[in-house]
């Protein structure tokens, strides 16, 4: 596209989940005149999630799509201004900032970069209609729905295993559903799922069916090395086989982790001057709504002091 016929922009944010949204308000009442890009996920990943009960301000819960609602709409009362377009890449590489979508051209003074992160999943047949409906990607969001209640996790690593640990607080029996025979999470953690009495581990085990029409009632899983079948009657289902940071068009642009997540300062600024990231594009640990709005009211806060500064 030709130079003349790009955007200017002053700020243009990256994301329209909770970090994104959240940096937004900052900067449309910090008077930056922000545009949000918002992706293919309008709203984020917890726009899927059926309730939220531990985000300040909701005692008696509210669900993620009802939430980032809300959001959007304070975003929008202060003026700031979204387009349902996607990224598709990016060039950082002089003063201003080039970004390209699949329906125009802009060029920025500053970027926040708030694409998020994608839970992996297991590939079953039934696994996204039963999201929010009996399988979750996050322990510490949904485990108090489970009260009671027999559930299972999927995965080895140290999240899986700390998730399990957190899980027997609020199910009766926690299945940990690994498919190798030792752990790859570290000692202290395996020791807690070993010896927690709410806890069986099923090694070498993989789950081959989801069981159920409407929500998740149940596991098909088989042995991958007798080849065993059987049905555990499961109600809740988390699968923490690892997230994938959305950073696909900033590889080699900007400065990221072994694991692709955005490297940021304690400003959230990223290895390029004027370009900031926040949420859970570059949080590996934490992956929670109320961090994911921090980072992003903090990653405004300093695009308008840059701005500021550069103008």
């Amino acid at each position: 596209m030709a130079e003349e016929n790009r955007k200017e922009e002053n700020l243009i944010i990256i994301g329209g989940g909770p970090a994104g949204l959240s940096a937004a308000i900052y900067a449309a009442r910090g008077g930056l005149d922000p545009l949000v890009i918002n992706g293919p996920e309008p709203g984020g990943q917890i726009t899927t999630t059926s309730e939220l009960e531990n985000y300040p301000g909701f005692p008696g819960g509210i669900g993620g799509f009802d939430l980032m609602q809300k959001v959007t709409e304070q975003a929008e009362s202060f003026d700031a201004r979204l387009v349902y377009e996607i990224v598709e890449s990016v060039d950082f590489s002089g003063g201003s900032y080039i970004i390209k979508t699949d329906m125009e051209e802009y060029i920025a003074e500053s970027v926040i970069i708030a694409t998020g992160a994608e839970p992996r999943q297991l590939g079953l047949e039934k696994e996204d209609k039963f999201r929010g409906n009996g399988i979750s990607y996050c322990a510490t969001c949904d485990a108090a729905f489970f009260r009671d209640q027999d559930v299972a996790i999927v995965g080895g690593g140290d999240t899986a295993l700390w998730e399990a640990t957190f899980l027997t607080k609020f199910a009766s029996k926690v299945y940990v559903l690994h498919r190798r025979d030792e752990f790859r999470g570290t000692k202290i953690l395996s020791d807690r799922v070993k010896n927690n009495e709410k806890i069986e581990v099923l090694w070498d085990t993989e789950i081959k069916e989801l069981l159920g029409e409407n929500k998740l009632q149940g596991i098909k899983i088989f042995n991958n090395e007798s080849g065993e079948e059987k049905n555990l009657g499961v109600s809740g289902l988390f699968i923490a086989v690892g997230h994938t940071p959305r950073t696909e068009i900033f590889k080699d642009i900007i400065e990221l982790d072994e694991q692709g997540y955005i490297i940021t300062d304690k400003e959230q600024q990223t290895s390029i001057e004027g370009i900031y990231s926040a949420g859970d594009v570059q949080d590996p640990e934490y992956r929670q709504v109320i961090t994911a709005a921090a980072s992003g009211a903090k990653a405004a806060i300093q695009a308008g002091k840059y701005l500021d500064n550069k103008n």
